[in-house]
């Protein structure tokens, strides 16, 4: 691995002094020869346009799809026709089947609402919703909490806003009362297309080593914590959108050695992509984007780009991964040996990476900026809200080479009270954190650790060595250990970052991964 330091700056014992430094200084992410950190320009390339073409068993838009996929056997290949496949049930593909387009086939889990009234400001429609069901998951908004609810409208293509009564319904948004079984709008629907999700998946295992590639996948009424498209083992999901669905949008789930790759994830009203309980998954060069459309809790609650839990092995890794409402990359629960690699992480609402109850973690190479400035329920400044990165309650974590700038913090390492559970009990042990470059400007923005009582941090079981630091002033107080706040120089004293440097300086992450330095004024 090759590690990124700044040309410029000498990495020694000593503080580097206050002074200009050259414009074109620049860094980049150190990264695998095998894997590149994808850029956030517009130029990195996803979704079915990069599928290769179909040749197979024809699904016409008026088939139903599912049927027509049970019909045939192990091993089919189904080319979608161009056009809107109204999917009615979930389809549970063979082994070895593959389900294709090469033509733009847009799957869609709405249907069309067309039976309006006029009622009073809105107009209504009747007997299209389900029974009412109870709340699962946890809301930004915890006095309303309508955010469970799946049904989505849609005007024109254009998703609404649920509101949560009817006195509430304007322009741009829709009320759904499930016990009078009626569908409030604020537009007017004459001449307008009205569609509302309601088939809760589009895809889901039916046998292993399947492959889907080439297919938008829209508008599925999924659960909390459910997925529109569901992998299995072995499945590989390969250059689709995924758009636009209630939950998640790509869910790996008992999917030993499945890939998602190179897809375009975004805008799904819970999380881009989930993972669970599954045993080396790759998850590689997709772009997870826009995603939190409904409303999930942001700082604490599953929401956000992606989110693994109870898995081993595998990889998060050259993925794009910004502007989701919530945190940008989660591992929870029980993750083991998992590497976060390469990815570009970049203006996220919570944490950059959340590395939370797991062990034996590596975190590398990635370009982690302007991550967990929101300012929702639960959100904050300090460490105890986490930071660019974030290890939490977690044993053998590697931290090495990442870029982080311009985060609400730089690196949060926190040791919370968490209980036991298949390891014994959860602690903070053995974290490493080196070859970092990490800037921190203004606030209290900071790097350090935390903990609570009935929690400490035993001495030696966290090391920051060989790290470069980005500092607005070396006067500043920029880290912490548990409450106490140091200047650069205090830090080093007290014993952390004794082989780091320190400078002052404006960075300029870009949006292909490369940091520049700029002197300060």
């Amino acid at each position: 691995m090759k590690r990124a330091v700044l040309a410029i700056v000498a990495i020694g014992t000593s503080l580097v002094a206050p002074g200009p430094l050259p414009a074109q200084a620049a860094m980049k992410p150190a990264t695998p020869a095998t894997l590149a950190t994808p850029p956030a320009d517009g130029t990195f390339r996803t979704g079915p346009a990069l599928a290769p073409g179909c040749s197979g068993v024809t699904i016409r838009t008026t088939d139903n799809a599912a049927q027509v996929v049970d019909d045939w056997p192990a091993g089919t290949t189904f080319c979608f026709a161009a056009g809107l496949h109204r999917i009615s049930e979930p389809i549970h593909p063979k082994a070895d089947q593959v389900l294709a387009s090469d033509d733009g086939a847009v799957l869609t889990g709405s249907v069309r609402l067309t039976k309006w009234t006029p009622s009073n400001t809105a107009w209504t429609t009747t007997g299209v919703l389900p029974p009412a069901y109870p709340q699962t998951g946890q809301c930004e908004d915890n006095k309303t909490n309508i955010c469970y609810l799946a049904e989505q409208v849609f005007y024109d293509g254009k998703h609404l806003t649920r509101v949560a009564s009817r006195d509430k319904v304007a322009r741009g948004t829709f009320y759904a009362d499930y016990a009078a079984n009626a569908v409030y709008l604020g537009d007017s629907p004459a001449g307008h297309a009205v569609e509302m999700s309601s088939t809760p998946r589009a895809i889901e295992p039916g046998g292993n080593n399947v492959i889907v590639r080439g297919l938008t996948v829209e508008h599925f009424a999924t659960p909390p914590q459910g997925g529109a498209v569901v992998l299995g083992l072995g499945w590989q999901v390969y250059a689709n959108e995924i758009r636009w669905n209630h939950a998640i949008g790509a869910m790996l789930q008992n999917a030993d050695s499945a890939v998602l790759e190179k897809n375009w994830i975004h805008d799904n009203g819970q999380l881009g992509v989930g993972q669970y309980s599954t045993l080396k998954g790759t998850i590689s060069a997709n772009e997870i984007s826009d995603n939190n459309t409904d409303g999930f809790w942001i700082a604490d609650w599953e929401s956000g780009g992606v989110k693994t839990t109870w898995s081993s092995g595998g990889s998060v890794a050259g993925n794009l991964i910004q502007d989701n409402r919530g945190i940008g990359l989660w591992s929870d629960a029980y993750d083991d040996s998992r590497t976060f690699s390469n990815n570009q992480i970049v203006g996220n609402a919570a944490d950059g990476i959340r590395y939370e109850i797991g062990r034996n973690g590596v975190i590398e190479g990635n370009s982690i900026s302007r991550n967990g400035f929101g300012t929702g329920r639960g959100s904050g400044t300090s460490l105890w809200d986490g930071g660019g990165i974030n290890i939490n309650t977690s044993s053998n974590v590697q931290v090495r080479d990442n870029v982080v700038a311009n985060n609400v913090n730089g690196i949060s390492i926190q040791s919370r009270t968490r209980g036991s559970g298949p390891w014994g009990t959860n602690l903070l042990r053995d974290i490493v954190v080196s070859g970092n470059q990490v800037t921190m400007r203004g606030g209290t923005t900071a790097t350090g650790m935390v903990q609570n009582s009935g929690a400490a941090i035993p001495s030696g079981e966290v090391s920051l060595n060989d790290n470069v630091y980005i500092l607005d002033s070396l006067a500043a107080e920029r880290f912490q250990k548990t409450g106490q706040w140091y200047t650069a120089q205090q830090w080093r004293a007290a014993g952390q970052d004794t082989t780091s440097a320190f400078t002052i300086g404006k960075a300029i992450l870009d949006a292909t991964g490369v940091l520049t330095i700029l002197p300060t004024n």
